[in-house]
């Protein structure tokens, strides 16, 4: 592997007993596009800062490409500046006075000049601004700078790029967009690199692999597909997409385990828990949002109590009559008005099941 972390913690001074990053062990290959995920204050940021050398690691140790870089057993801690490591930053930090291409040759200065000019065309090729190289920083857009600010970080050649919430301060329809052009080229360019965001469509639009982190754990490290449909616990089940947790039993059936719901038995032979993994059989499901289908022919129903437009579909927040909430997915041309009853069946690819928690339905947010 060319990125390893084993159990690597990092504790600031007068923070308690609560590590930043606490044991976080995850490896990546050369090439891969890594991306940590997670609520404010779940240890993203911290965790990248001592992957940067920024923070000295308080247990564990860490290594590139064979080369141990921080190791807390023995007190070794390269110097930030030493890892050959770069980095992007929410703020661009572009130097105004200078231009576009003048700021992206400011990390290779030692290198001679026509080499210098040479690298500079190379990376503002590779993020599409060649045409801009002699604008100023302030005649551009946010997203152009943003990709000013990596061609920057590339420039040197890094063996590893961390990016820490880069696009935070951009529109929700750019960053989306300049999430797919951020992978193009980190493909292109062969570049490992490991990204922090909040915002679950940039993360599955730009890693490979994506880990979830909370209170400074790292929950799963996996690829998107598997957060969504085999979540590990609990928290990333409920963290990534949209859905509920509903009372379920699984029970036995000829055709294999059923899990018996208010809307329905679902069945997965392949992936069901057998009716003993829980006592008497009582779990909670998961139901996404996309797991529930309108159908007037259904004699399940449910009450529109909310509905929020999303262009091609509605979602809804659905309650039945036991009292249990929903959420569906539905197209856009079925517009019913909150309060009314409507059918719903659920059909559910991936069963996700969990011990069944006492606490009353958090009722759903849209």
């Amino acid at each position: 592997m060319f990125l390893q972390l084993d159990r690597v913690s990092v504790r600031y001074p007068g923070a308690g007993e609560r590590a930043a990053a606490d044991s976080v062990s995850l490896a990546m290959r050369t090439g891969e596009i890594g991306v940590l995920i997670g609520p404010s204050g779940s240890g993203k940021t911290s965790l990248l800062r001592a992957i940067a050398g920024l923070e000295r690691l308080a247990h564990g140790c860490l290594a590139i490409d064979g080369e141990t870089l921080a190791d807390a057993a023995s007190g070794v801690h390269v110097a930030p500046e030493a890892r050959r490591i770069g980095m992007v930053f929410q703020d661009y930090a572009l130097f105004p006075h200078l231009s576009v291409a003048r700021n992206v040759a400011f990390g290779i200065a030692g290198l001679p000049g026509a080499a210098r000019e040479r690298r500079v065309s190379e990376v503002l090729e590779l993020v599409g601004l060649a045409d801009a190289a002699q604008r100023a920083p302030h005649q551009l857009s946010g997203g152009q700078q943003q990709r000013v600010a990596l061609a920057r970080a590339l420039a040197p050649g890094p063996r590893l790029l961390l990016l820490d919430e880069p696009f935070s301060s951009l529109d929700v329809d750019l960053r989306e967009r300049l999430a797919q052009e951020l992978r193009a080229i980190l493909k292109a360019s062969a570049t490992t690199a490991l990204f922090v965001t909040h915002d679950q469509i940039e993360a599955f639009a730009v890693g490979d692999t994506v880990g979830v982190m909370r209170e400074g754990r790292l929950l799963q490290w996996d690829t998107a597909y598997s957060l969504y449909h085999r979540p590990a616990c609990r928290f990333v089940a409920g963290f990534i997409g949209r859905g509920v947790f509903a009372s379920a039993r699984i029970v036995a059936s000829a055709g294999g385990p059923v899990v018996r719901t208010t809307v329905g038995d679902l069945v997965d032979v392949a992936e069901c828990p057998l009716p003993g993994a829980y006592p008497d059989g009582l779990c909670d499901v998961l139901l996404r949002a996309d797991d529930i289908v309108h159908d007037d022919a259904s004699p399940v129903r449910a009450r529109i109590e909310r509905k929020a437009f999303r262009g091609a579909e509605f979602l809804y927040a659905l309650r039945l009559a036991s009292g249990e909430c929903l959420l569906a997915q539905v197209p856009s041309h079925h517009d019913h008005e909150i309060g009314e009853w409507i059918g719903i069946r659920a059909e559910v690819d991936h069963v996700v099941t969990f011990a069944r928690e006492a606490a009353a339905q958090a009722r759903p947010h849209l």
